[in-house]
């Protein structure tokens, strides 16, 4: 059974968690993941601080991290988002539980408020681990996973009917397809996390060469420690292209599965088909002009904004409701 009034909550909280995660990816490439040393509040503040004596207070409180206003900003707007967002979903998990008689999916909202839960903690621990790789990626990843189960939970009360399920046959690729989106998302946010976007600075060559010297072991050390601050990363040259290079390798194996799933879905679901094939397009698009624009601000946003609608993409493929039924849970 549907439920009209957490159909619509769940489309404000895609529109809210999307903004959430490209906020996310901006405040990363601005250098803003520490614009606050300090969590929940900003230099021992509760908001941003503004006046001559409570900027002085704060740099007296934190010597080891100079106050800049437009960090500070960005950093806490996207807190205020977060929260917003957290909010929404407690008001999401009200609804389910109280109307829990008429079938409303109680197990996917209750699984929803523990991720955010998590991702709340996740984003202490961004601030006070002082931005180590794991735990910035796994932030990341947090991050679209609220997003995905939003969205599942909007289409499975009813909202965009047009997307649905396609048959079985498709079932086996869909999950694969699935399976190498989140991998080369991970791949993207270890890159971001270890500020290895630049290592190669050409294309389709990596510094001029197919087979550039990396260091694997290094670049994807993750038992990495905890303790230095990683802003601006410590990885050397070599560890980092072996990031870069790897996450390009991961594009190209997400052009040929998910490029084909489209293709096969072509002549059945045009819709679904477009959907996959033109967000796979303005993703690759945006990687590739990442590097030969030397990582603009607008172009590395929206690379991770359209990550995350590739990604919803793909889990309409294999979790919207089926074309005959609209399930609750």
């Amino acid at each position: 059974m549907v439920n009209s009034r957490i159909r619509v909550w769940a489309g404000v909280g895609i529109f809210l968690a999307l903004i959430v995660v490209s906020v996310g990816a901006y405040t990363r490439l601005v250098d803003a993941g520490l614009g606050c040393p300090d969590w929940p509040g900003c230099y021992g503040f509760l908001g941003i601080p503004e006046s001559d004596a409570a900027i002085q207070q704060a740099e007296a409180r934190f010597p080891e991290a100079p106050y800049e206003y437009a960090k500070a900003f960005w950093e806490m707007f996207h807190r205020y988002l977060a929260g917003s967002l957290l909010l929404l979903v407690g008001g999401l998990a009200f609804l389910a539980w109280r109307n829990r008689a008429q079938d409303t999916p109680v197990k996917l909202v209750t699984a929803l408020s523990i991720l955010i839960l998590c991702q709340a903690a996740f984003g202490a621990w961004t601030v006070t681990l002082k931005l180590w790789p794991q735990v910035v990626t796994a932030h990341l990843l947090g991050g679209f996973t609220t997003l995905s189960l939003i969205w599942v939970l909007f289409l499975r009360q009813g909202g965009l009917p047009m997307l649905r399920r396609p048959e079985s046959r498709f079932a086996t690729h869909a999950k694969v397809a699935l399976a190498v989106v989140i991998a080369q998302i991970a791949l993207g946010g270890w890159v971001s996390s270890n500020y290895a976007a630049l290592a190669c600075y050409d294309f389709p060559s990596c510094d001029g060469s197919y087979s550039p010297t990396m260091d694997l072991a290094s670049g994807f050390n993750f038992l990495q420690g905890v303790g230095p601050n990683y802003l601006g990363g410590l990885l050397d040259s070599e560890a980092r292209v072996a990031i870069h290079w790897v996450h390009r390798i991961g594009a190209i194996i997400a052009l040929l599965v998910i490029g084909s799933l489209a293709l096969r879905l072509m002549q059945t679901e045009r819709i679904l088909a477009s959907l996959l094939a033109t967000t796979l397009g303005v993703q690759i698009l945006l990687g590739i002009l990442n590097v030969v624009w030397v990582l603009p601000l607008s172009t590395a946003t929206l690379h991770n904004t359209f990550g995350a609608l590739l990604l919803l993409a793909v889990v309409t493929v294999n979790f919207a409701p089926q074309k005959t039924t609209l399930s609750a849970a």
